[in-house]
């Protein structure tokens, strides 16, 4: 299997090169400078070329109050830092086998 993977370092950077890369997932922090993870989502979800992607947020926001705020941003799924390397191999082998 392989895979072309892109690195953003803001919410603005991550959504411009979501929208030239076309990526079938993103994992997203929450914290990011400028536009935070719950904005790029929400932006994400109402452009028609990228609301396909599947979004997880990879955040230190682990409260159970984040998760639903993660949820009603638009993102399917909430990896808590430091992710459980078993658990991000099970989510990322369920995408890539549909």
């Amino acid at each position: 299997m392989q895979h072309t993977v892109e690195v953003a370092f803001s919410g603005a950077d991550g959504l411009d090169k979501a929208r030239a890369f076309k990526p079938e997932l993103v994992l997203c922090d929450i914290g990011l400078p400028g536009m935070d993870g719950y904005e790029v989502a929400r932006r994400m979800r109402a452009d028609a070329q990228l609301r396909g992607a599947t979004l997880v947020a990879l955040t230190g926001y682990a409260a159970p109050e984040d998760i639903i705020r993660c949820t009603q941003a638009g993102f399917d799924s909430h990896l808590a830092k430091p992710p459980d390397i078993a658990a991000l191999q099970r989510l990322l082998s369920g995408i890539a086998n549909g």
